[in-house]
């Protein structure tokens, strides 16, 4: 009996001890949300925020926002929404060298006519497919540092727009949480 109950008692020991899940919630470098700002872009005259849910050690899904403030980009590009795919190539939980696949969602002023300079805004909303590369690195407090740079090429709007293809540039800062 008393063999039994201690085989019984070591089992259910092992199993709670398997059982117990290793708590990383408190350690910011492995945390799943990332609120990123492209500080580059910032001082050329617009505004790209972005955000990053990491799916697992090797790979996240995400999104940025491109805003321009100063009138020359204004002039050029409303907007562009892009989301994201990453992949880690890092030792550490989502950091190191990435491969990237994003989609883009742009409005900018296409000068379709070039004889013809009416002044008159061309405004076309096309969607990109692209890829990229880059590199992340994230500090023990879960601050991010990441440069990346990417080139995708518009899918819809085609033929002489100055817009045929677009791409991404980032130095990057931000906080995982």
């Amino acid at each position: 009996m008393k063999k039994t109950l201690l085989v019984v008692l070591l089992l259910c020991t092992t199993f709670a001890l398997n059982a117990q899940e290793q708590n990383n919630t408190d350690d910011p470098f492995y945390a799943k949300h990332e609120v990123k700002l492209n500080a580059f872009i910032l001082v050329l005259g617009a505004v790209e925020v972005g955000y990053e849910y990491l799916l697992d050690d090797e790979s996240a899904l995400g999104m940025s926002i491109f805003l321009p403030y100063d009138k020359e980009i204004k002039d050029e590009i409303q907007y562009y929404i892009s989301p994201y795919y990453r992949y880690y190539f890092g030792k550490k939980h989502a950091a190191g060298f990435f491969l990237e696949g994003f989609g883009m969602l742009n409005r900018a002023d296409r000068d379709i006519d070039f004889l013809f300079d009416d002044d008159e805004d061309n405004w076309v909303t096309d969607f990109a497919l692209g890829i990229g590369l880059g590199g992340k690195w994230v500090t023990k407090k879960g601050l991010i540092g990441e440069i990346n740079f990417g080139i995708g090429r518009n899918l819809f709007e085609s033929g002489d727009t100055d817009y045929d293809f677009v791409g991404k540039f980032g130095i990057t800062v931000g906080y995982r949480f």
